[in-house]
């Protein structure tokens, strides 16, 4: 499995996965589970917003999200007021 470059900007990142085979970058054994997630539908709403500002579907923001957030956790950096 490729190491996804560090891409310059954001047009250089809704780029790359056009020009290239995301099966060489991304592990498609991973194991995933579905879950169910209750939401607000405004919060909904303005996930979705900002989704498709980024040009990203929203699910995918979200994972984005958690993500950092976790490993902001992880690292036990203090919240941001």
């Amino acid at each position: 499995m490729k190491k996804v470059p560090r891409l310059a900007g954001e047009d250089a990142e809704r780029e790359f996965p056009a020009r290239h085979d995301r099966s060489e970058y991304v592990n498609l054994k991973s194991s995933l589970k579905a879950i169910s997630l209750r939401m607000p539908v405004s919060m909904i709403e303005e996930l979705k917003l900002l989704a498709n500002r980024r040009g990203v579907p929203y699910q995918s923001l979200l994972k984005i999200f958690l993500a950092e957030r976790i490993r902001k956790e992880l690292r036990g950096a203090p919240e941001a007021e």
